[in-house]
């Protein structure tokens, strides 16, 4: 229906309005609309020979959230010299006046209808929610205008490696500030004008409303309380490092893909944001701290300040304001696991199989298929089918409840069993990037050696845990750890080969048998101990160093036994320092009491943890 048919026009001009949809900007991107303004629609219309069109679309003057001058992209043509954008609850729209009088008089007539200084009755949350197409929209004008020095500043840290080519990025004015502490830092200017500040205060008031559950002061100052609530958002990642979240972020490997984590400053935080933008084809990852004014409100760029963290992502996930893109794809270390307090079974350990629903084939291990689950259509498993031969059940099932007590953050959860009928389901902790061999060989070769003795030592806790409730492996190797959502490693099947009835698995003559991680003892005696786990871990930081590579590949497994008895041992990977190979040939010692301990292990590996964090 026509606005002027069903009430009266307030403002009715021709404007450029600029494409939501297109991904790259042309002149294509914009469209000469007639805009009309009433009490309750601003409408815009195709314009054609001095005749008003059909309408192209509509918004509803109760939606809209704020509505602000942008500042100019560099060498922009003569009609785009006005630019205002309006941000409502379902999207984005940039319009561009032909002058700095028409672009006021809409700016004052949107914000007096909008009624920006009363928060909308209908809104149950702090942050409007933006639809996923509103995504797809171009990079947002960066409000972040660059003129003189000013002897306020904001800071930026960046990657060494834009340091020659980000001159190429418009819109900002780069200064190297070269500091003993933080030589990748680098400065952005403020805007010598604060007249922008306006309407993000004016934003920040409409959203202030029902903050109960998003309203932080400063990080110096956050609570416990707090940092579960910022748990809530899928970009926050806690106390991932900076190398880990950069592995993560590569690997999502998508423009703007993005996450939240606590900085290594206390109490503060830092935006990790990937972007192809330098021409570079492999993409670069920039490291933004929030940083925090003299009046405890948050920002990255200094013009726009909010008084909570998610408000902060929310403005710059629709706008760039000076970074080098928008924050577009949320990378979440996240997967709906069952929660601590939550018990799974009606029995101690025996699950009900209708509750779970068995979603995709994740891959087979020596038991049968093993796939992803959700329990009650909530929370994520894994849930391994075991086929009817392959294991001693009863056997199993009498340990199965000691092996639910063993509980730590670096040992797959085990939650019970369904054994009522075949196929038996044994159901523990879904972990997300799946096998650590698998990983190594996918992703090994963009790890740095930090973050792999980092993973030895995730698997050395474990170990040490079960160490400590004389509780032994038996088949401790990287085919048998999984890595999570946030690179974390995790042991799992610990204590499984006891119950497997597969002669080529138990006999050490046989194919399956793990000749390659096991002790001496082992292969000659079957006898097992913490130690020999000790020496399976020795060939599984190998594996790890080694970026998954076969351990001694040239030998068959009778070989193998015949040249650790020699005293043959595995040559250092290239990855590993000296210091970390002879952590690992420590746990080769032919005599198992040589052997170091676990917890020696830890101490030892301890140290180089703490100088190579990044």
């Amino acid at each position: 229906m026509d606005d002027s048919m069903d009430t009266k026009s307030i403002l009715e001009e021709l404007l450029l309005k600029r494409s939501q949809q297109k991904k790259k900007m042309s002149p294509n991107n914009y469209k000469e609309r007639l805009f009309v303004l009433t009490k309750t629609n601003l409408s815009y219309y195709e314009y054609d020979k001095m005749k008003r069109g059909s309408r192209k679309g509509s918004i509803e003057i109760k939606k809209i959230r704020c509505v602000e001058k942008v500042n100019l992209e560099e060498q922009t043509p003569v009609e785009r010299q006005y630019p205002f954008q309006i941000v409502y609850k379902d999207g984005l729209l940039y319009v561009y006046a032909s002058n700095e009088e028409s672009r006021s008089q809409w700016l004052k007539a949107l914000q007096k209808d909008a009624d920006l200084h009363t928060a909308p009755k209908e809104e149950k949350h702090s942050i409007p929610i933006f639809p996923d197409r509103v995504l797809k929209i171009p990079r947002a004008v960066p409000i972040l205008k660059v003129d003189e020095p000013s002897s306020s500043t904001t800071l930026a840290q960046y990657d060494s490696d834009s340091k020659k080519n980000y001159g190429s990025q418009s819109n900002i004015n780069m200064k190297y500030i070269p500091k003993e502490d933080f030589p990748d830092w680098w400065q952005v200017r403020k805007p010598k004008s604060s007249e922008d500040l306006a309407c993000s205060n004016q934003r920040e008031r409409n959203v202030n409303h029902n903050t109960s559950k998003m309203s932080w002061g400063s990080p110096e100052s956050s609570s416990s309380e707090e940092e579960e609530n910022l748990d809530d958002y899928d970009w926050f990642a806690g106390n991932i490092s900076r190398s880990q979240s950069e592995q993560l972020l590569r690997q999502k490997g998508k423009e703007g893909a993005f996450m939240v984590r606590n900085s290594s400053q206390a109490g503060m935080y830092t935006v990790s944001l990937f972007s192809k933008a330098m021409n570079d084809k492999k993409g670069t990852v920039k490291h933004y701290h929030v940083h925090t004014n003299a009046e405890n409100k948050l920002y990255l760029a200094e013009n726009y300040c909010f008084d909570s963290i998610p408000k902060l992502i929310h403005y710059h996930q629709h706008n760039s304001a000076g970074m080098i893109t928008r924050l577009r794809h949320p990378v979440s270390t996240k997967a709906n696991k069952v929660p601590i307090s939550v018990s799974l079974g009606s029995g101690i350990w025996e699950l009900k199989r209708e509750e779970i629903t068995l979603l995709k084939e994740l891959g087979s291990g020596q038991f049968g298929v093993v796939h992803l689950g959700k329990w009650k259509g909530q929370y994520d498993v894994a849930v391994k089918m075991i086929k009817e031969g392959s294991m001693s059940e009863d056997e199993f099932f009498q340990e199965a409840q000691t092996m639910m007590k063993l509980n730590h953050p670096k040992l797959v959860k085990f939650y019970g069993v369904c054994s009522k009928r075949y196929p038996i389901y044994i159901v523990t902790e879904y972990i997300t990037n799946g096998c650590l061999l698998s990983y190594l060989k996918c992703h090994g070769k963009r790890l740095e050696p930090s973050q792999l003795l980092e993973m030895c030592y995730d698997v050395c806790e474990g170990m040490a845990f079960l160490e400590s409730h004389q509780f032994i492996h038996r088949d401790l190797a990287a085919r048998n750890c999984l890595v999570d959502s946030d690179l974390s490693v995790k042991v799992s099947d610990f204590g499984m080969t006891r119950y497997v009835l597969d002669d080529q698995y138990v006999s050490s003559v046989g194919t399956k048998f793990p000749v390659k991680w096991s002790a001496p003892e082992v292969f000659h005696y079957f006898k097992y101990s913490s130690k020999s786990d000790v020496w399976a871990f020795g060939i599984l930081m190998w594996e790890v160093f080694s970026l998954g590579k076969q351990p001694y590949d040239l030998y068959d497994n009778s070989q193998v036994v015949v040249k650790v008895s020699q005293g043959h041992r595995l040559y250092r990977p290239q990855l590993a320092s000296d210091t970390v190979y002879r952590i690992m040939y420590s746990c080769w010692h032919e005599l198992p009491e040589k052997r170091p301990t676990f917890q020696q292990l830890l101490s030892t590996i301890e140290p180089l943890r703490e100088k190579d964090k990044p």
